[in-house]
């Protein structure tokens, strides 16, 4: 162990999101290099730091530092030189001398018990004393907030959002009530505040620890798709993770009803279907008003147009003759709503021509020399609907300017810009892959819709339900409220696809041939998880490639599942081995028991509103940026800078986007993603084990999603009995959504 004494001369390097920073030191006339994480220190202090010395290959000698104190300058030099350092604002280097010529070694002691004697030096009013005084009191609050927070088992870098939160008022919530942490910090959960109560010594039956523990139980229910709990279910949950008995939970919620963090509502039957609720509904506060908002919207935008339909049939006409295409009824009459209604909804299951009814909507809107937008929630969508349209589609988020950052007063991380007070401008909004869309970010759409807008949403209701919660299209669908054109007629090319035909007989409960020959459709018998993967492997490295013109990065393999011998964790590390081996020219670094290397293909787990992204043109310089990385967005590690610890990531359309090494659980490899991880995604060709699993996981639904992620080719590998298993499997996992009935408790 290493000990070394100094200044800090420069910060040559900093991460002002996890603190990791690279310091030039001087002691004793030798400058050092320290490497480690530094939170509130500045140019100028003293440091006393202890660690490894290494010989890093390209930077040399430097101290790895596991434990650092700042400490007070001790001579008239050392204060000088921090006061100088710009380590308190306004005081330059001959401020800071005049200042030490005055008081001498008594300086720091006058700075904190007598600053108004400050004043006495040239230079120097009053105001500028105190705040001098309150500068060097403010840092010195930080390290001891810094120094009781760590005691606690807490973060250095939480600790410092712990201090920008609460400032002094944090000794009394930790000694009280950490479970407000909970509340108020990003990156605090129950379990960590749970954590933090026990070593403070808050008993297990706390009031403030059972409301806690609800409240984190719904929320854990949103991050499975559901937008409430039943009350019985809630209860059972709550009991379970508190460790109280059961009749010891439901005294709290009246209480919560009444300080407005629940909403207790009667509710219909999960997805939608009919049937008697058996249960009151409980929603955290923020999950009810979303809905509740939602419906009203899309009330207030359910309006009807007056244009005469021979009119509208005669414009037809003419797009159809103009393109050489023909509509069928149905497409027709979903061109004809679009007209009439200010909001519609057009589904339909693969080939049934939903691509070509939005491009004769978009053709009679042209007409008509109206403002159109399009969107999909992904990247992937929308770069398939621009193909698909020739017009320039968005991600919802980017449609509506997403901002992640601060606002004036520092509040509401991430924004949209488009909003109720900065509408877009537009008369028609086009939204595809609307089953991908989450009750949140359907609120967000909405509160940018003008009423008079048309809004057309359009997507495969038997595709697998949002990753967010909320079940929107089908709940919408199922109220009754709204026009709905379903398409059903599988056009004469769609047919001649083994695809497109399979998934539709999947998805009605229609026998497949699996022994039938295909041009797009294959089935691979193996009987044991290791023959599945040899044969995945040889199918993505060697046979398909070229059959349908990818690389094999471009070759997806899905899987239900997470766990087991063919869960994506399995599968990735073998796969990883295979199409990017470890080599000497690609760095690599290990987070969370899993290998990251420059070249692996790589998902984003978790919507970041906040993180940055640039697209960089020629030599590297950047021609646009944005805000925003969301669950599901598939890259490429290009780089691992070891020293500065930051990785680099492109996602489609060339946006860069740098991780600290700290955000690094923010990503895992995707060589095979798991069938919810793939919606709104297309591929050339889509690989599917197909091999025993849970019962909730082999479903048919699931099975009918992963064959329309397909291009041109899907091969499913494994055991024809499984196969049958799940398409014949119609149960879905239950999701808790009250949308609908949001929706027709409004008057119409």
């Amino acid at each position: 162990m290493a000990t070394v004494t100094g200044f800090v001369e420069k910060i040559k390097y900093r991460n002002e999101d996890n603190g990791y920073s690279v310091l030039q030191v001087t002691s004793e006339g030798e400058e050092y290099v320290l490497v480690g994480t530094f939170h509130y220190i500045g140019e100028g202090e003293m440091i006393e730091a202890s660690g490894t010395m290494t010989e890093h290959p390209v930077y040399g000698e430097q101290l790895q530092v596991e434990s650092y104190e700042v400490k007070a300058p001790e001579d008239t030099a050392a204060m000088e030189r921090y006061l100088g350092s710009g380590a308190i604002k306004g005081v330059g280097a001959a401020l800071a001398a005049r200042i030490v010529r005055k008081f001498k070694a008594d300086t720091f002691r006058i700075i904190e018990e007598e600053p108004e004697r400050l004043a006495e030096v040239k230079g120097i009013s009053e105001r500028m004393a105190m705040e001098i005084s309150s500068q060097m009191e403010g840092k010195k609050d930080m390290r001891q907030a810094m120094i009781f927070l760590q005691g606690y088992g807490i973060s250095v870098n939480l600790a410092a959002k712990i201090y920008q939160e609460y400032g002094p008022r944090m000794y009394g919530i930790i000694r009280e009530n950490p479970y407000r942490l909970a509340d108020d910090i990003p990156g605090v959960g129950f379990k960590m505040a749970d954590e933090i109560a026990r070593r403070a010594g808050i008993a297990a039956d706390s009031d403030y620890r059972i409301k806690a523990g609800i409240l984190y139980v719904l929320l854990a229910a949103a991050g499975q798709g559901h937008t409430y709990l039943p009350k019985a279910e809630l209860i059972r949950q709550a009991s379970e993770l508190l460790l109280v008995p059961e009749d010891g939970i439901e005294g709290y919620l009246m209480d919560m009803q009444m300080e407005k963090r629940i909403v207790a509502r009667q509710s219909g039957s999960p997805d939608g279907t009919p049937g008697q609720p058996a249960d009151p509904a409980v929603y955290a506060s923020a999950y009810y008003y979303m809905e509740l908002n939602t419906a009203r919207m899309l009330h207030d935008l359910n309006i009807r147009g007056y244009t005469p339909e021979e009119e509208i049939y005669e414009k037809i006409r003419r797009i159809q003759k103009q393109n050489e295409m023909e509509l069928d009824p149905l497409q027709v009459r979903a061109v004809v709503e679009a007209v009439n209604s200010g909001l519609l909804i057009i589904t339909g299951g693969p080939g049934t021509g939903k691509t070509t009814t939005i491009n004769a909507i978009i053709q009679y809107f042209q007409m008509e020399d109206m403002e159109i937008l399009l969107a999909a929630p992904t990247g992937r969508a929308a770069k398939r609907m621009t193909e698909a349209t020739g017009w320039e589609a968005k991600t919802i988020h980017r449609l509506l300017e997403l901002n992640g950052g601060p606002q004036e007063d520092g509040t509401a991380p991430m924004r949209f810009e488009r909003n109720e007070e900065n509408p877009l401008d537009a008369d028609v909004i086009i939204i595809d892959e609307m089953s991908m869309v989450d009750i949140q970010l359907m609120q967000s759409l909405l509160k940018a819709v003008n009423v008079g807008t048309r809004l057309i949403l359009v997507g495969d209701v038997n595709q697998l339900p949002s990753v967010g919660p909320g079940n929107v299209l089908k709940d919408m669908i199922h109220s009754g409220r709204f026009n709905v054109v379903m398409l059903t007629h599988i056009f004469r090319q769609a047919a001649e696809s083994d695809i497109i035909v399979n998934a539709h007989r999947i998805n009605e409960g229609q026998p497949v041939d699996l022994a039938r020959r295909s041009r797009d459709f294959l089935f691979i018998r193996r009987d044991s998880p290791d023959a599945i993967i040899s044969a995945m492997i040889t199918l993505m490295t060697r046979k398909l490639p070229d059959y349908v013109h990818a690389e094999p990065f471009d070759i997806q393999i899905m899987t239900p599942m997470r766990k087991g011998a063919l869960g994506v964790e399995r599968l990735n590390t073998i796969l990883q081995s295979v199409l990017n081996p470890p080599d000497r020219a690609k760095p690599e670094k290990e987070s969370g028991g899993v290998v990251f290397r420059q070249g692996d293909k790589v998902m984003q787990i978790k919507n970041n509103y906040q993180t940055e992204w640039e697209i960089r043109g020629k030599h590297g310089i950047p021609i646009d940026s944005g805000m925003g990385v969301f669950n599901g967005d598939m890259g490429v590690i290009r780089e691992i800078n070891l020293y500065a610890e930051l990785l680099t990531v492109e996602f489609d359309e060339g946006k860069m986007v740098e991780y600290s090494f700290r955000q690094m659980d923010e990503l895992e490899l995707a060589y095979a993603v798991t069938i919810h991880k793939s919606q709104g995604s297309e591929y050339p060709a889509v690989i599917i084990p197909v091999y025993s699993g849970p019962r909730l996981l082999m479903t048919r639904n699931l099975l009918y999603t992963a064959v329309t992620r397909a291009r041109a080719c899907v091969c499913l590998v494994g055991v024809p009995e499984m196969f049958y298993v799940m398409a014949e499997n119609q149960a879905e996992q239950r999701r808790y959504s009250g949308l609908k009935e949001r929706i027709e408790e409004i008057p119409w």
